[in-house]
């Protein structure tokens, strides 16, 4: 299994934000940027406007837990912001959909292995 390191840092976020390609699925949107380390960064947003703390941490470790699904199969040196789509109401969404939602984006991305 590859080493993740999370992305905690606001400027990191912003450098994504700003200089990052974007993708964009059904419930996720991504940001992407490829560096030259051996090495995944990892950092996922979600607005508190979209519901309450236990549903925000929900997504939270279902992404989390379908990004380690796939990790063996992602490139080595990029770094990834996954945000949540507000529009969509994040208490209804499974894991297949995030899943589905996920492998969809990152082919679309063409960072697989």
């Amino acid at each position: 299994m590859k080493k993740t390191v999370m992305i905690k840092k606001n400027y990191e976020f912003q450098r994504l934000f700003s200089k990052g390609k974007f993708y964009y699925g059904e419930y996720l949107f991504m940001y992407i940027k490829t560096t030259n380390k051996n090495y995944n960064k990892l950092g996922i947003a979600i607005s508190k406007k979209q519901g309450k703390a236990v549903y925000r941490n929900r997504i939270k470790r279902l992404i989390r837990e379908n990004y380690k699904n796939f990790e063996c199969l992602i490139k080595t040196g990029i770094e990834l912001l996954i945000v949540i789509n507000k529009e969509k109401d994040i208490k209804e969404i499974t894991f297949k959909q995030i899943e589905d939602n996920f492998s969809k984006t990152l082919k679309k991305a063409d960072i697989l292995v």
